[in-house]
C-alpha cells in the first residue's frame, strides 16, 4: 500500500480548548482501510533556541520549569512573534533573557517537533560576536544566566533534567562545525 498517495481525509476537526499559549484539539480522520479515528493535537507557536557562543564557552539559562518542577539548565529560547523570523526572534531572545546582543545569527535548521501530538516548528540558531547589554525579562522570568565551557556543554546539557530543544541545539551546532 502506498502511504504516501494522498493525504488521509480529515472528516472533522475541532478545538476543544484554548489557553492563550496553545489550542488543543483534534482531527477525526478517514484511515486507508475506511476506518475513521481521532487524532489528538496541540497547536503552539514556532519557537527558537538559540546556541550562543562566547569565545570557548556557551552561553546558557537556569530556571525553573513548574511543568516539571525542576531547576533546569537550558539555551535561551522562545516564541517566534507574528512576522518575526527566526534570526530575529532568536536576537529578540538572547537579548532579553541574557542581555547579549550578536554580531552574527545563523539559522541552522528549522523542523516540527513531536509530530504525533503537536504542531509546532522549532528554529535552531547559533549566535557569535557576544556583546553584552541590558536584560529585558518578561515577568515570568526569572533566570539565571550561565557560561559553561563548550567542550562541557552536550555533557552538561544531559545531565538531568535534560530537554530535547538544548540537546538538539548543541547537536546541530556540534554537526555544523560551531563546537567541538
Amino acid at each position: 500500500m502506498d502511504w504516501t498517495a494522498d493525504p488521509w481525509p480529515v472528516v472533522e476537526r475541532a478545538s476543544e480548548y484554548e489557553t492563550g499559549w496553545y489550542t488543543g484539539g483534534y482531527d477525526r480522520v478517514a484511515q486507508p482501510d475506511g476506518t475513521e479515528k481521532d487524532y489528538y493535537w496541540a497547536d503552539l507557536p514556532d519557537a527558537v533556541v538559540v546556541l550562543a557562543i562566547d569565545g570557548d564557552d556557551v552561553v546558557f539559562v537556569e530556571q525553573y520549569r513548574p511543568v516539571i518542577s525542576e531547576h533546569c539548565l537550558e539555551l535561551v529560547a522562545g516564541i517566534v512573534e507574528d512576522g518575526e523570523s527566526y534570526e530575529a526572534a532568536a536576537r529578540r531572545e538572547l537579548r532579553e533573557e541574557t542581555g547579549y546582543v550578536a554580531d552574527e545569527m545563523t539559522l541552522l535548521e528549522s523542523f516540527a517537533c513531536s509530530t504525533g501530538i503537536l504542531r509546532h516548528e522549532r528554529g535552531i540558531a547559533v549566535a557569535e560576536g557576544l556583546t553584552e547589554t541590558e536584560r529585558d525579562l518578561d515577568d515570568n522570568e526569572f533566570l539565571t544566566v550561565t557560561r559553561v565551557p563548550a567542550a562541557d556543554a552536550l555533557a552538561r546539557a544531559r545531565e538531568h533534567p535534560s530537554n530535547d530543544a538544548t540537546i538538539e541545539g548543541i547537536l546541530l551546532a556540534r554537526a555544523d562545525g560551531y563546537l567541538d
